[in-house]
């Protein structure tokens, strides 16, 4: 049987860690499989629940952090190495930027047959100026060049990392949707509906409109509060904002929340009046998606945003920012709808459009919950990296039969 080493950045809750829970759980007949992983930020939730629900084995690298640290890295990257030692994978896959970066360094190092990496989504805009970005830009140009395969998880994304950004060929890119285990979000709404909406306060007559996600300034709230307020004021129906999610800059949030004169409840001060929720990491999100009635994405940049996934399947329309993948994961003007960056306006008008059409958004969130269902999907998903697994390894051995 293959040996496959699945390293991911950190066991934070987030898509990549749904990714690799699938991929170790139902490919481990076809491959043994080791999975690592660094160390979650203390402003982060830990994601290792999900894991032990489905019973995925998984070992914790101390030294892989999320900052850069030369130090640390490089202890992690020595680590890493003497897990390959021990090990002896056929394939190493790494997910994420800094899993990528010290992972397949280690693998190339210790001639692994086969070099595997996913981008879950890119710092190669809005993150950084343009010095740190370039240097990033090389580092991934000079990874892709000692990897076998690059996994992207869109369309949109292939184009981003190959084309505008050239970090590799198309000819070495794979475009790999993610997979879930999406029946959760469908499952006893009504029951889920109840439990959120009463432990928050928000009455049956109240448009919830969520946000789910690091609070971090790339997922751009300010975005989402300017927007809020501009529908707060144009929409005779009650609204409320509900922030899922915590962060390094949710002090920040808060605060310009309040500048713009909007009212805030967290937990442990509730409250059946105030215009935004903030209700930090919640683990149940499908609970929480069954007390939603609308999901907002306004992002400055995103690989596959996995809350817009789990909102189409938990029958919700979606506002988002035009980003990334986000145009190959809804159907735009049938599950959702799109805005420019920046574009307060618009996100408000198409909020308000959803506020104040009961059936519209019964007919957005059902379309979207069939999309979602049939091309997000973790069997899906399984099969089309087994594809890409068995491919490369054949052509390893072909190529060393004519070496």
């Amino acid at each position: 049987m293959p040996k496959l080493l699945r390293i991911v950045n950190r066991f934070n809750l987030g898509g990549p860690t749904y990714s690799v829970a699938y991929l170790t759980k139902h490919l481990e007949d076809r491959f043994e499989i080791k999975l690592i992983g660094g160390v979650k930020d203390d402003f982060e939730e830990s994601s290792e629940f999900i894991l032990d629900e489905l019973g995925v084995s998984y070992s914790i690298i101390d030294s892989m952090k999320r900052e850069i640290s030369f130090k640390q890295d490089r202890i992690a990257y020595k680590e890493i190495k003497a897990i390959i030692a021990e090990f002896k994978p056929d394939i190493v896959h790494t997910h994420a930027a800094k899993a990528g970066a010290i992972g397949r360094l280690a693998a190339y190092k210790m001639g692994v047959p086969v070099i595997v990496h996913t981008f879950h989504g890119h710092v190669f805009h809005s993150y950084f100026g343009k010095v740190k970005t370039w240097v990033y830009k090389s580092v991934e140009r000079y990874l892709a060049k000692r990897s076998s395969a690059i996994i992207t998880l869109s369309e949109q994304q292939q184009r981003e990392i190959c084309v505008d950004h050239k970090i590799c060929d198309l000819s070495k890119s794979r475009v790999i949707p993610l997979g879930f285990d999406l029946d959760r979000f469908s499952e006893n709404k009504a029951e889920k509906r109840e439990r959120f909406r009463k432990r928050w306060m928000i009455d049956d007559e109240t448009i919830a409109i969520g946000i789910v996600g690091r609070v971090v300034p790339i997922k751009n709230h300010s975005l989402f509060l300017d927007s809020f307020l501009k529908l707060k004021n144009s929409t005779n129906k009650k609204v409320r904002g509900v922030i899922i999610g915590d962060g390094d800059v949710s002090e920040e949030v808060l605060s310009y929340a309040k500048s713009l004169g909007l009212t805030i409840s967290e937990k442990g001060s509730e409250s059946t009046d105030s215009d935004i929720i903030f209700t930090s990491w919640i683990k149940a999100i499908d609970e929480a998606n069954a007390g939603l009635d609308i999901m907002a994405l306004t992002s400055l940049n995103e690989g596959t945003p996995v809350s817009l996934i789990e909102a189409q399947a938990s029958h919700l329309p979606v506002v988002s920012t035009d980003v990334g993948g986000v145009r190959d994961i809804i159907i735009e003007g049938k599950s959702g709808f799109l805005s420019a960056l920046g574009d307060v306006e618009g996100i408000a008008n198409k909020l308000k459009e959803l506020t104040e059409n009961n059936e519209l958004r019964a007919q957005m969130g059902s379309t979207g919950h069939d999309y979602a269902i049939s091309k997000f999907h973790y069997t899906r998903f399984c099969a089309e990296m087994t594809k890409v697994y068995t491919g490369l390894m054949n052509e390893f051995e072909k190529n060393k039969k004519y070496d």
